[in-house]
């Protein structure tokens, strides 16, 4: 059975003053970075307010039927008709690209993925199918889910070898593989802020209930679409050790300051018992890039 750490609602990097204080429905972490929830998932802002065309990214791209959600919200912060200079995406399930093919056509943006996650996103190979077995009701319900490629291969592009990121100075990206191939996590080190995607989360995201209060909790990448959980254990464990000041996940509040960091040392260090599912089909038999297991036949 797993378990969650759970944290002080003051640790939340919110603040209630500025969210949403320029009417698009962003929470402001910092003076160049926003998120919006969109039901179970975040999709993030970078750049100025005000910004302006090409001065902005967008960092994954939601659920099904959030693009006038996602575009009316970069519309308010950045300028009325301005487009991203890139959307960047931590990984390719479908809460992460929801509306991406659409915002890609309507903004004529490139986007960045890990070459590992290329398939998924190119319309040759779907995901491994979920794990409903390792309880709670959105669990239950991932069979439902989509896992089928989404192709945007005519305006995908590998992220930099060298670790940058397009049009995010002072940002690198970092492989965070588990949850699946190609997952990334983006890390600024002047202020050491990470957006995590879901290499780790802070809602339990197996549960209905906590996926709609958003109680702020540490907790491991989603278990019923992690793939390969020894991966997954040597991600967190890696984004522990950078001692994060801000994290902002894809699932749950942004989290900042020493508790969060104590609550994801805790998960690192007992990953085993506080994020592995007893019994999960992925546990004892990954899905992994190196084998091809990881990939299905679209």
């Amino acid at each position: 059975m797993s378990h969650q750490l759970s944290l002080d609602p003051r640790s939340c990097a919110d603040d209630p003053e500025r969210d949403g204080a320029r009417g698009d429905g962003t929470r402001e972490v910092a003076p160049d970075l926003a998120y919006r929830r969109l039901g179970i998932v975040n999709v993030a802002f970078f750049g100025q307010p005000g910004a302006g065309d090409r001065n902005w990214v967008l960092i994954d791209a939601g659920v099904f039927g959030t693009m006038r959600l996602i575009t009316g919200a970069a519309a308010e912060r950045f300028g009325e008709g301005a487009r991203p200079a890139a959307i960047i995406l931590t990984h390719g399930h479908f809460d992460h690209v929801g509306v991406l093919e659409d915002l890609a056509e309507l903004w004529d943006a490139p986007i960045y993925a890990h070459d590992l996650e290329r398939p998924y996103l190119d319309g040759s190979a779907s995901y491994p199918p979920p794990d409903p077995s390792v309880g709670g009701l959105m669990a239950r319900l991932s069979p439902l889910y989509p896992r089928a490629p989404v192709d945007v291969s005519r305006r995908l592009r590998s992220l930099p070898a060298d670790g940058s990121l397009p049009a995010m100075p002072g940002w690198r990206w970092l492989h965070t593989p588990g949850h699946c191939p190609g997952h990334v996590s983006l890390w600024r080190d002047a202020d050491r802020t990470i957006l995590a995607g879901d290499a780790f989360i802070t809602t339990d995201q197996e549960s209905a209930y906590a996926v709609t209060v958003q109680k702020p909790e540490m907790h491991g990448p989603p278990q019923y679409f992690t793939v390969d959980w020894q991966a997954a254990r040597a991600s967190v464990e890696m984004l522990a050790g950078l001692e994060p000041e801000l994290a902002v996940t894809g699932h749950g509040p942004a989290m900042q300051g020493v508790e969060m960091r104590a609550a994801l040392h805790d998960l690192a260090l007992h990953f085993d018992r506080i994020a592995i599912p007893q019994g999960g089909h992925y546990v004892d038999k990954p899905a992994r890039a190196e084998d091809g297991s990881a990939y299905r036949p679209a």
